[in-house]
């Protein structure tokens, strides 16, 4: 148990990231106290026994009680069926975005709660900081911009925000990191890093959905865009939008997955200008900035982890963010994340619903 003040729960994975936030909260004063959770427990596990075993040793070696928690029950429920509903329903999932959500900055949270811990760090690479402009705390991103991860977070309440450390937002390169955890004496730092998604660690997430539903997606056929016949597909949940390769066609140019029919159970095929949107509608909307976007405001737009932000409008309608990019972006998919900038302030985001061709 935690005790006395200033106690601080730090998640723990084992991972070099992790170890490093424990050590930089303990070194900030915190009592601290770390907890490993236990996520899937299918074949491909999220967490595995050494991952548990170097938490605990890291523990140990840092004098702070370790807990594990099993959230698998949870995990399952939140994220894995979220993630094959998204598929099945012609989706492009981000189950670590529904992860963060769900588990770390929820049940972590109720679990920091039982032990009396008022504040929660992970080894997330974004940082938390007061915002004159804004007038409260913000997310913003992480110093070493090659590492942020503020996009995956932008779901974290306001309330959750107030009482969450992200210490390694403020560190300029992984280097530095593994150089903290080689400071505590700690033998973790050539650990490899995590896959983005820890279930499907072999990327084959279609024969993990077949495996863990037990059901076949019937085959269908690709077609053009003005709907001439191309071949048979191999079951709609294996393709998603913007994909070229793995298509099995025999094509005189390359060509890309531009839409999915569930009602024919068709998949889309068509070239670079068919990818090409500028507008798009997004619902489970958090802002985190601001309270409401009462008019249009003009910000930067990012659609999937790994893009850049692009300039666009961005207004909210019924609970709905409603955004235009200045310029058509390339590929932009339902179930995906749209997260919206001001410089390195996240002033909110949603889950894209639908896009405007």
């Amino acid at each position: 148990m935690c005790s006395d003040l200033k106690r601080a729960l730090v998640a723990m994975s084992g991972g070099v990231d992790s170890c490093a936030t424990a050590i930089l909260i303990k070194n900030a004063g915190y009592e601290v106290c770390g907890a490993t959770m236990l996520l899937h427990k299918g074949g491909d596990s999220c967490v595995t026994e050494r991952d548990i075993n170097d938490a605990a040793s890291a523990c140990e070696k840092l004098k702070i009680p370790h807990h594990v928690v099993d959230f698998s029950e949870d995990f399952d429920k939140f994220v894995i069926e979220d993630f094959i509903s998204s598929y099945e329903n012609g989706a492009t999932p981000n189950p670590c975005i529904e992860c963060n959500f769900k588990l770390k900055f929820d049940k972590l949270f109720s679990f920091a709660d039982s032990l009396g811990c008022d504040i929660v760090a992970t080894g997330h690479y974004a940082r938390i900081e007061y915002s004159e402009k804004y007038g409260r705390l913000v997310l913003k991103k992480a110093l070493d911009l090659s590492k942020d991860q503020s996009y995956v977070l932008y779901r974290i309440s306001q309330k959750n925000l107030e009482r969450t450390l992200f210490p390694l937002g403020n560190v300029t390169s992984k280097t530095e990191t593994r150089e903290i955890v080689a400071s505590a004496d700690l033998s973790l730092g050539a650990k490899k890093e995590s896959q983005d998604i820890c279930f499907v660690p072999d990327g084959d997430y279609a024969r993990f959905i077949e495996d863990y539903t037990k059901k076949s997606y019937p085959v269908g056929d690709f077609v053009t865009t003005d709907g001439k016949f191309l071949g048979k597909h191999k079951g709609i949940i294996r393709y998603t939008i913007g994909q070229r390769k793995g298509l099995g066609l025999a094509l005189d140019h390359s060509m890309y997955v531009v839409e999915k029919d569930l009602d024919t159970n068709q998949v889309v095929i068509g070239d670079t200008p068919d990818l090409m949107s500028r507008e798009l509608y997004a619902d489970n909307v958090n802002l985190l900035a601001v309270d409401d976007i009462e008019s249009p405001l003009k910000l930067k737009a990012k659609i999937r982890y790994k893009q850049e932000e692009k300039d666009a409008t961005v207004t909210l309608e019924n609970g709905l963010l409603h955004i235009i990019f200045d310029e058509p972006q390339r590929a932009i998919c339902k179930g995906q994340s749209v997260v919206l900038y001001d410089g390195d302030i996240v002033v909110g985001g949603g889950k894209i619903c639908r896009v405007i061709k």
